[in-house]
């Protein structure tokens, strides 16, 4: 009899770990999901082709004469 009181003893802490765990990887979950929500939203209203273009330029990724044809592509 003693040794199936300790059975459930044991069994109950389990339990508890277990019902933990499952709580805290829900928490993870929405915590991921939230900052995936939030970072989708923040690239969708991202720079505009012009700025984009812009710093194209400043970094030295384009001429003056590509970056001055494409702005004006843009503008039209």
């Amino acid at each position: 009899m003693e040794t199936h009181a300790m059975m459930d003893g044991g069994m109950m802490g389990f339990g508890w770990m277990v019902m933990i765990l499952f709580w805290g990887a829900v928490a993870v979950g929405v915590v991921l999901a939230v900052r995936w929500f939030l970072g989708q939203n923040r690239r969708a209203g991202g720079d505009t082709p012009l700025e984009i273009l812009k710093r194209r330029y400043a970094a030295g990724e384009i001429s003056r004469e590509e970056y001055e044809r494409m702005r004006r592509e843009l503008e039209a």
